[in-house]
């Protein structure tokens, strides 16, 4: 660093036609930029800058003191703890390896003598090859209550008190179908002779990873249209509809238009906000329309109806009759069922597998025992695994990598259940912060899973179609319920909310029906048009929320909401269901392969 003179400073000031022939204010600056390590130069542009911003402040020794206190001292802070953090960016050689190695050690240890000591030391081994790990060691850590350990993941190794303390452990809050003398069993050989497969097959089913984040505006309205004019050519060919009229044209008789439901500005739609916008063979134009006449409707952003009204003048549609969309049909199987077939035992569960307040997977731990007591045939597990809401990882309050917290977590399932033999379904979640934040989400990659583990484990995309023992399941992690209920207006329908979003599911013929999505949602809409539209209607349709838990039957598809594992601090719910592929009635009614279902408490 050069030497700051008073001349060197008083040349600076002068380019800047600030006169100072104090020798007293220029020596306080020079000792100002000792202290603080800088140069002249950067001393009078920070004083420049300093007396502009106070409407041109005078240089003196009381208005130094002012400068020092308010912009040297905070700036020379800054600047020593980029500096302290600044040796661990370097690169690291064996001998300041080994120091950190001590460092961590000693600051583990120090950890450890505030803790209150648990049987058996749960603190993480460094192994080396001079210290390989023990056989002890390496069997211990294959118990799940030891993988996930909290010591792990966070330096708090206090379990959530709310979760411990909770009460009605196992109670059932929602029962569906022939539940009474139930037994919630599985098979005597749980998993064996259980199918799972893509409806579609694996090849039409999103099995890897995309690239994403590179989306045209042309290509998501091409999208966006031909969705219209494939749920209108199914509407015309159902109602027997001639032709639709362009929706701007001014008409003295009633028309018949085909649109997608809008809202007129960036808020939330209602029944003064609606707007209806054509496809680009009806014009493509917005018409607002007036909802009075209608009797019932339910609309929500991103619809795609059939109205029929009047367009007196081209600038508004008065709706006189709404039509609804057409669910697709229900799988059939061209395999016959066999007299003696089982029911099959179906557990589901959603994430969060942790507690709001820490990072212990005790609610995960519970989840396992129940798979062990209870022997289900198969387990469906939706995400978040690793959340990215929960409170320690907005913090980084975390210890280890994600990934590696995400890995222990399928370990800790896939080993806790090997007693059990009982298939695993893996979904991912937006909120895994490990994972890609896209929509459709492409499934988990696992590494270093057995031969025998692989078998067992599925590994699916968010959303998807599965086909298990004859019976279709859509399953999907994203909170639409959530989302369409902040969205959806309806009048007169004599339905509830959750019925009427679930039913514009079906209609909609789409796993995520909402446009615009939600903000959470990063939707690609390419990926989107092959792989988040339901190919048929499912059998039972799993879908998560934040909403109340509940199963219902909504137009012959089953839909299960169940709760999430964890709902804060406190223990939150599962479901359980009991499936059997039909053979059809003798009158040609469909008959629900869903014998019973329920809503537990963990």
């Amino acid at each position: 660093m050069a030497e700051v003179t008073e001349e060197s400073l008083k040349s600076e000031l002068e380019m800047f036609g600030i006169p100072c022939q104090d020798e007293s204010v220029l020596d306080k600056m020079v000792e100002q930029c000792i202290c603080n390590r800088i140069q002249a130069d950067e001393m009078v542009l920070e004083w420049v800058a300093y007396s502009t911003t106070k409407n041109g402040l005078q240089l003196s020794m009381a208005s130094l003191e002012q400068f020092d206190h308010e912009v040297l001292t905070k700036n020379h802070k800054s600047k020593q703890g980029f500096r302290k953090e600044e040796p661990y960016s370097r690169t690291l050689d064996i001998n300041s390896l080994q120091d950190l190695i001590k460092a961590e050690e000693e600051e583990e240890n120090l950890l450890d003598s505030y803790c209150t000591p648990a049987k058996g030391s749960q603190k993480r081994v460094l192994t080396t090859p001079e210290h390989p790990q023990s056989k002890r060691t390496a069997v211990l850590l294959t118990s799940p209550g030891l993988l996930l350990s909290p010591a792990s993941f966070s330096p708090s190794l206090t379990p959530s008190q709310k979760y411990s303390q909770r009460g009605s452990k196992g109670e059932v809050v929602v029962t569906f179908g022939a539940t009474q003398g139930t037994r919630w069993v599985g098979r005597k050989a749980p998993g064996v002779g259980v199918q799972v497969d893509f409806l579609e097959g694996l090849e039409d089913s999103l099995h890897c990873s995309y690239k994403y984040m590179f989306q045209r505006l042309r290509d998501v309205r091409n999208v966006l249209t031909e969705k219209v004019e494939e749920l209108g050519e199914v509407l015309r060919s159902h109602f027997n509809i001639e032709e639709f009229s362009p929706v701007s044209l001014p008409a003295q008789d009633s028309i018949t238009v085909l649109g997608q439901v809008c809202c007129d500005s960036n808020g939330k739609l209602n029944a003064q906000s609606v707007l209806l916008e054509a496809g680009p063979e009806q014009g493509g134009q917005q018409v607002p329309v007036v909802l009075s006449e209608l009797k019932e409707y339910s609309l929500f952003p991103g619809q795609v109806v059939v109205m029929e009204g009047m367009n007196t003048t081209g600038r508004k549609l008065v709706a006189s009759k709404l039509y609804e969309g057409v669910p697709l049909p229900f799988y059939t199987s061209e395999v016959k069922m066999e007299g003696d077939e089982e029911p099959t035992n179906v557990l589901v569960a959603c994430g969060p597998y942790t507690p709001s307040d820490s990072l212990t997977f005790d609610p995960l731990l519970d989840l396992i025992n129940i798979i062990v007591r209870d022997r289900p045939d198969i387990c469906i597990l939706l995400g978040p695994y690793v959340d990215s809401k929960h409170e320690q990882i907005e913090k980084a309050q975390v210890t280890e990598t994600f990934e590696a917290i995400f890995t222990r977590c399928i370990e800790s399932i896939v080993d806790g259940t090997r007693c059990v033999g009982c298939r695993l379904v893996f979904v991912p979640s937006q909120r895994d912060i490990h994972h890609h934040f896209i929509y459709p989400q492409p499934p988990f990659t696992l590494t270093g899973l057995s031969k025998d583990q692989a078998q067992r484990v599925t590994l699916v995309p968010d959303p998807c179609t599965l086909l298990i023992d004859g019976v279709t399941f859509g399953l999907t992690s994203t909170d639409i319920l959530f989302h369409m209920s902040a969205e959806e207006i309806s009048s007169g329908t004599g339905s509830d909310r959750f019925s009427r979003i679930l039913k514009h599911m079906l209609t909609q013929r789409s796993y995520y029906p909402l446009y615009p999505p939600a903000e959470e949602v990063n939707m690609d809409y390419e990926k989107f048009q092959s792989f988040g539209q339901l190919p048929i209607t499912p059998d039972v349709l799993i879908v998560p929320s934040e909403l109340r838990y509940f199963v219902k039957d909504v137009i012959g598809c089953v839909f299960v909401n169940p709760g999430r594992l964890t709902k804060g601090q406190a223990g939150g719910t599962y479901g359980r269901l009991l499936i059997q592929r039909n053979a059809p009635s003798e009158d040609g009614k469909r008959v629900s392969p869903c014998l019973a279902a329920h809503v537990v408490k963990i």
